[in-house]
């Protein structure tokens, strides 16, 4: 595999790293204009239902693992840096709903402080417009500030899903949720691990007018964030850790 283009920057491979869960008409053009990057692509596609696995299938130059499951998009983040580790040391992860600009991510790269691995965040620029949804910005404030007093990183934007990741760093920080919340505990993990977190800015797109896909449920992810917050505080001040909530019976969607 090679690394592709390295934008003035010698700090090593870097990888696009897509988890998808039924957005069969979404990734498509996620990917096509990730390919510009010139970057190897990989995409795990975490149980989807919905054509998903069969447009993936038609499109060349990628690599795809599929769970046969849906089992969150933890989970799928894992798979893929579990892929990656020992054939690059950077994966770049895009959301697969078409709300990130991969023309953004050279600006990223060069976040990357000289001699530190650190996860770098992109924070979303234009948060506050009317159509974008109530949800991400109530969750985006209270990810910020839960994040913080679980002794996390001071962050603008804890819930945005365009990262850099170094590897095999994120790969072995111990992280348990496997949804949603997984992208807030490894900013935790990371900062008990020293491993630095920076943002950088980037644009988002949420489209008047068009129907945005999401499998984002606001009780139930609501309750899975208070509970991995409070797991991570008790941890923090007590070393008490608290097991993990058993899965839904509708299979716990991604």
């Amino acid at each position: 595999m090679t690394g592709g283009r390295t934008y003035g920057t010698s700090v090593g491979r870097f990888v696009v790293l897509i988890p998808v869960y039924n957005h069969a008409d979404g990734v498509i053009p996620v990917i096509e204009r990730a390919r510009l990057l010139g970057l190897p692509i990989r995409v795990v596609d975490d149980g989807s239902t919905d054509g998903t696995a069969q447009r993936l299938e038609a499109i060349g130059g990628i690599t795809v693992i599929r769970h046969e499951e849906n089992r969150g998009k933890g989970a799928a983040l894992l798979t893929g840096f579990a892929a990656l580790v020992g054939e690059a040391e950077w994966a770049v992860t895009l959301d697969a709903d078409g709300q990130h600009d991969p023309a953004d991510v050279p600006s990223l790269i060069r976040a990357i402080p000289k001699g530190q691995r650190p996860i770098v965040i992109g924070r979303r620029e234009g948060m506050v417009g009317e159509d974008v949804p109530w949800t991400s910005r109530f969750g985006r404030k209270f990810s910020n500030f839960w994040v913080r007093c679980a002794g996390g990183p001071a962050l603008a934007d804890t819930q945005s899903g365009m990262r850099i990741y170094p590897l095999p760093e994120a790969a072995s920080l111990g992280v348990r949720a496997r949804r949603f919340q997984f992208e807030v505990e490894i900013l935790v993990r990371a900062r008990w691990a020293g491993i630095p977190v920076v943002e950088a800015p980037v644009r988002v797109s949420y489209t008047p007018g068009m129907k945005r896909i999401s499998h984002f449920r606001p009780f139930v992810d609501f309750c899975r964030n208070s509970a991995t917050f409070t797991r991570l505080i008790l941890l923090r001040y007590w070393g008490t850790d608290l097991k993990s909530p058993p899965r839904d019976r509708d299979g716990d969607r991604f």
